[in-house]
């Protein structure tokens, strides 16, 4: 019998690779940045470079909630397609939405390259591929609204998809932009970098009183420490919404099976992140070390009870629905692993100030590309807090 742990390949691969004190102080930064996982770091990352003083708080160890499950599959694409977020916001502004995932990509491909972040981050293309007739005819006309908004697609044949990718479809839309990165070595990587420049990081540090009645937000801690700040940015994910009445995401689990390293694929398989239009849906990528990652598999609920019965399952079925569509694959899985997710209505973020929180700012990167919903509300983020309007933040805005 092969054991495996519960926790995800990329804290085993990596370990612990850094140590954050406890808060043990009253402290009175300008920012309070809650949520230490990716988008924290990304967020924080953004506020010093403005020269704000920040401190960023977890209660977990930093970079062990989502961001430790995440599959780090960054794409342009919304979970909602184009032609049907087009229905939902405008023809104009979901093609902005779109092009601001493929502006986002090269802005984080320009800083792991300025800040020489070691992180595994590699620029790759993204196939979405149709999983039966049906879907294939939509997917063509989403390949037509995104083709005529040159957002580099290409529609590759049935038969192409197979000549190249080895994949059995019924066609599919080639993307020339997207990227595949460690997201738990890239939060680490800012953090690090930014803790030289003067921010305070702790972890294992529990907010159970908020204050937002006077011109300042007072947070206070399990044990008793007080943050006096300005603002307050909540990048803590799914866990935000126990303190917002809004509804704004639906829960779910999603699965992932990783492969030995060595598993042969074609070549243009190891340059691509591939998804398909099942629901929901299947995805997969390699990794630098030549494993393969495959997800989804999606439940609305988890129950701690029959855990890791339940992984396994997911994960055998993963690699069922692999063999289908991927015939001859000789996968042997090394580890499998489970996170919480959400998703939105129209899988748009929620980034911006919600009314229910007085000098509160929200980094809310919910569905299937939340790293590059993050990026995208470093540039939002820091607008509304210089008092300048952002073209994004009205389709991001709560009570939309």
């Amino acid at each position: 019998m092969r054991l495996r742990t519960y926790e995800s390949f990329w804290l085993l691969k990596n370990g612990l690779l850094y140590s954050y004190p406890l808060l043990e102080k009253n402290i009175k930064p300008s920012i309070a940045v809650i949520g230490g996982g990716i988008t924290g770091a990304l967020i924080s990352d953004a506020l010093v470079e403005k020269h704000y003083s920040v401190v960023l708080l977890d209660k977990r160890d930093i970079g062990q909630g989502s961001t430790s499950a995440t599959t780090s599959m960054l794409q342009y694409e919304i979970d909602t397609p184009l032609i049907d977020l087009a229905d939902m916001v405008g023809e104009e502004g979901a093609a902005a939405c779109y092009k601001e995932g493929v502006r986002a990509i090269n802005e984080l491909a320009g800083l792991v390259k300025k800040y020489r972040l070691k992180c595994d981050f590699e620029k790759k293309y993204s196939l979405y591929f149709a999983h039966n007739k049906t879907a294939a005819r939509k997917l063509q006309r989403e390949f037509e609204i995104r083709n005529k908004y040159k957002l580099g697609v290409q529609w590759l044949s049935p038969s192409k998809v197979k000549a190249d990718y080895g994949l059995i479809s019924e066609g599919a839309i080639l993307s020339d932009t997207a990227a595949s990165v460690d997201a738990y070595k890239l939060t680490h990587e800012l953090i690090q970098r930014n803790i030289k420049k003067g921010m305070q990081v702790y972890d294992q540090t529990d907010i159970t009183a908020m204050d937002f009645k006077g011109q300042k937000v007072k947070l206070t801690t399990a044990e008793g420490f007080n943050i006096i700040c300005d603002k307050v940015i909540f990048c803590s994910g799914f866990e935000s919404t126990e303190i917002l009445k809004e509804k704004v995401a639906d829960l779910f689990f999603t699965y992932a099976s990783i492969s030995e390293p060595g598993i042969k694929v074609k070549k243009r398989m190891k340059d691509t992140l591939v998804w398909n239009t099942a629901d929901p849906y299947l995805y997969m990528r390699t990794t630098g070390e030549g494993r393969l990652i495959i997800g989804g598999e999606d439940t609305e609920k988890h129950v701690e009870a029959g855990q890791q019965k339940q992984k396994e399952k997911k994960a055998k079925k993963l690699q069922q629905k692999l063999e289908e569509i991927l015939p001859g694959i000789h996968f042997i899985e090394d580890f499998s692993w489970a996170g919480t997710f959400g998703s939105t209505k129209d899988g748009l973020p929620y980034i911006g100030e919600s009314p229910e929180y007085k000098n509160a700012l929200f980094v809310l990167g919910f569905g299937g590309n939340g790293i590059t919903f993050s990026v995208q509300g470093r540039k939002i983020i820091t607008d509304l807090l210089a008092g300048k309007q952002n073209i994004l933040a009205q389709f991001y805005r709560f009570g939309r």
